[in-house]
């Protein structure tokens, strides 16, 4: 007869320790053979980066939101300028928008080029934003870095990396959700985790003046206040890139439009980035 013995319960301050054991590595095993893996394990970069240019974190606040493609807009629009993809190369949204591969940098960053647009993608699978890797210096003379974060809001400021230290210290940040009332409460939870941020949302969807009520009751009070101030932008959907996603042809003069409204409302200073409308 074989005797079972029941696990004796786990208690929280054992969860809490296995948690932080966990984020720090830890309990990380090695790929099996044969399955995919990465080429080397990157290391935690955390304060590895100090730009010299301008740095424009878009967050995305809900899945598949369209911040990859405004961030790339907004590039466009500022160009000469480069976007950082910040994200798992699993998971770019980026990987077919380059006209031409240029190859991996020493950092280990995949970049492209799309007319005056440099594009840095991850070129490896990464666990966490504490394992994007620091970005190698421009090509050419840029100044303003788009930063598309990639991460859950809450993920990113929670990890000990450099894509937190810019989210935290950028003097504005573009927060990108949709027209819909879970879209406007996950904005409203984001804004709320950037104090002392200036920062504008972008919705995609229908014009605000079409808003029906109910959508217009669930703005929080952060989001309404910025709504209030005109920092609240409705860009409307391309069907295009809804079905086909980003590629090499060029971006809707709409979604331009609406880059040059965000560069001129998240300009430093009141100053704007170089190459947008004045």
């Amino acid at each position: 007869m074989t005797q079972t013995t029941s696990p004796r319960p786990v208690s929280v301050d054992e969860l809490r320790r296995a948690w932080r054991a966990v984020q720090d590595g830890q309990f990380r095993t090695r790929a099996h053979r044969g399955a995919p893996s990465r080429s080397t394990s990157p290391t935690p970069v955390a304060g590895g980066w100090a730009p010299t240019e301008h740095v424009l974190p878009v967050v995305g606040c809900v899945g598949q939101a369209g911040a990859s493609t405004l961030a790339l807009a907004i590039a466009t629009a500022a160009s000469p300028a480069r976007v950082l993809e910040c994200c798992s190369a699993t998971a770019s949204g980026l990987s077919t928008a380059a006209t031409a591969e240029l190859g991996i940098t020493d950092n280990g960053w995949t970049l492209g080029r799309r007319e005056r647009v440099w594009i840095g993608r991850a070129a490896q699978v990464l666990l966490g934003a504490d394992e994007v890797p620091a970005p190698d210096d421009p090509v050419v003379e840029v100044e303003l870095s788009v930063l598309d974060v990639g991460w859950e809001i809450t993920h990113v400021l929670a990890s000990n990396s450099w894509v937190r230290d810019q989210v935290l210290a950028a003097p504005s940040v573009i927060a990108v959700t949709t027209s819909t009332i879970p879209g406007l409460r996950r904005v409203e939870t984001t804004l709320s985790l950037l104090p002392g941020s200036h920062a504008q949302v972008a919705v995609i969807g229908a014009p605000r003046r079409r808003w029906p009520r109910h959508l217009v009751a669930a703005m929080g009070p952060l989001t309404a206040a910025l709504d209030a101030k005109g920092h609240l932008l409705a860009i409307a959907p391309d069907r295009h890139l809804a079905l086909h996603g980003l590629d090499s042809a060029p971006l809707p003069p709409p979604l331009l439009k609406a880059a040059e409204t965000l560069l001129r409302q998240t300009a430093a200073g009141g100053h704007p980035w170089k190459g947008s409308p004045q």
